[in-house]
């Protein structure tokens, strides 16, 4: 692969991750982890993150829950870090 096509997909396993989560960077990682290091390492780098990203979104559900609401803005927090994370790599 080129050097551009390596920093495209590794790209794309990063923001795919805002629409799809971490379906996006699990295909990435499965179709070019042989062709290349540099994706192999993103791709896993972002589906590791997208994984940490859903954990942290359930239990911000579930604390919004126990506390009846009171920290209602939980989830938000969580999706804007996301957002931003996601972006920046």
């Amino acid at each position: 692969m080129s050097d551009a096509d390596q920093r495209m997909w590794a790209m794309l396993s990063h923001l795919g991750g805002i629409i799809l989560g971490f379906i996006a960077p699990l295909i990435v990682w499965l179709v070019y982890r042989e062709r290349s290091r540099f994706v192999d390492e993103q791709a896993k780098e972002s589906l590791n993150f997208q994984i940490t990203l859903v954990i942290a979104y359930i239990v911000s559900f579930i604390l919004a829950a126990i506390t009846l609401g009171i920290l209602f803005f939980l989830p938000w927090i969580v999706g804007i870090v996301g957002l931003v994370f996601c972006i920046l790599a």
